[in-house]
């Protein structure tokens, strides 16, 4: 068998794994990720310098002890619920933990933004599109945000009914906009065939660079000296419920990401809309035969993708900053790692918006506790994202490309492509 064979052999299998196939070979890929990723911290701890060893191995002895960096890790991640300092393997709880920590306030913080973002991009996903521009839609969809709230907040009253007002119409202004954003590059992917991969790469760098003119040019906080606009009142933002302050995470915030999942699953899968969208994205042809009209779709499509980006930047907003502020984290492109992690399945960007959010918060009190450096840290993390994206990844790629040999190859019709005798 030919390596083209091979290939075309592991991607049909990957294609037409199920639901249960998928979430054994995320964790086998998962452990992989984190067997190759000891190893590198083996050999970064043999090649550091250190005063004393931190783990010993048949006599030679390394800086950096994996199985300690894995620990402080995910126990970082959780508020520190183990003693991982203790001795042995298994870890003793921590009488003091309490699961309403920072830690775990930070790890929360990051997985409800990258629901957001992991549904912007799924929703394009599931159309057959490839919005890369969830960055750009939640750059405007928060900036939107933050001067709607801004300018509207003194002719409200203030306390709990202000801001029952004023907070769901500024997330809807941000979705408004992150939409209206999103399907300019779905218009001109209907109406003009342009690439949207381009397309909305671009439109990332003029979201980005016209946030920052505006800001800096006519919203400036004029008692900063850094490019934002001036904080929102207490009652415009989503203050913590019961979490410490500086964690900077609200549950209510993560409730409404949770309840959007459920939204946007029954829209894709019991909806006529929903299914004329995955019609396109996976049958253009049928999709356009049954009556589909594909460059509404598109459009819609990418608008409804553009405006669960711009409701992730509201509540970065309203939840993380209070005001916006230039130089928005890169939250749009995690969640595109989101979505391929999760299959674009709208069920798997909870727990693969969790996996990531542990990552991400972790890594802090991995250079914190164990002086592992920030780039090994930031490779590990990286190493277990791609270990468990890629097997997802080629299924998708699988769907996409004609898997079956030319020879097999059958008409419509029932007749051969090749042009077999007619009968």
């Amino acid at each position: 068998m030919s390596a083209k064979e091979n290939a075309q052999e592991i991607l049909r299998r990957l294609t037409s794994a199920s639901a249960a196939e998928r979430i054994l070979i995320s964790f086998a890929a998962l452990i992989m990720a984190v067997i190759v990723g000891a190893v590198i911290v083996l050999i970064s701890g043999r090649v550091a310098t250190c005063q004393t060893a931190a783990t010993t191995i048949l006599g030679v002895g390394f800086c950096y002890d994996p199985i300690q960096v894995y620990l402080v890790l995910f126990n970082g991640a959780l508020g520190e619920p183990f003693l991982v300092n203790s001795p042995g393997l298994i870890k003793p709880l921590n009488p003091n933990w309490n699961p309403l920590n920072f830690g775990l306030a930070l790890t929360l913080k990051e997985t409800t933004l990258l629901i957001f973002t992991g549904l912007s991009v799924a929703v394009a996903f599931r159309a057959g599109l490839f919005n890369i521009g969830t960055q750009g839609q939640l750059i405007l969809g928060a900036l939107a945000t933050a001067l709607f709230a801004y300018f509207v907040a003194p002719i409200l009253p203030g306390g709990v009914l202000g801001g029952l007002i004023l907070i769901p119409l500024a997330i809807f202004v941000g979705a408004l906009v992150g939409g209206l954003y999103g399907a300019i590059p779905g218009a001109l992917k209907a109406y003009a065939d342009a690439n949207e991969v381009i397309t909305t790469i671009m439109l990332n760098f003029i979201a980005a660079q016209v946030a920052f003119v505006l800001v800096s040019e006519f919203f400036r906080n004029p008692d900063s000296q850094v490019v934002e606009t001036t904080p929102l009142p207490d009652f415009a933002t989503l203050l913590p419920v019961a979490f410490p302050q500086g964690g900077d995470f609200s549950i209510l915030a993560l409730l409404f990401g949770l309840a959007l999942v459920v939204v946007v699953w029954y829209l894709l899968e019991q909806t006529s809309f929903g299914y004329d969208l995955r019609t396109s994205g996976e049958q253009p042809e049928a999709a356009e035969y049954g009556g589909v009209d594909a460059k509404r779709t598109t459009v819609m499509s990418m608008f409804l993708s553009g405006a669960l980006g711009g409701i992730g930047g509201a509540i970065w907003v309203l939840m993380v900053m209070g005001k916006f502020q230039a130089g928005v984290p890169s939250l749009g492109f995690d969640g595109i790692t989101v979505t391929i992690l999760a299959g674009n399945n709208p069920f798997g960007i909870i727990p693969a918006s969790l996996l990531f959010g542990t990552l991400k918060s972790g890594s802090l009190a991995v250079q914190f506790q164990t002086g592992v450096p920030k780039q090994l840290v930031g490779v590990l993390r990286g190493l277990i994202i791609l270990f468990v994206a890629m097997p997802e990844f080629f299924r998708m790629l699988g769907s996409y490309v004609n898997l079956e040999p030319d020879t097999d190859a059958v008409a419509t019709d029932g007749g051969s492509l090749l042009g077999g005798d007619d009968e």
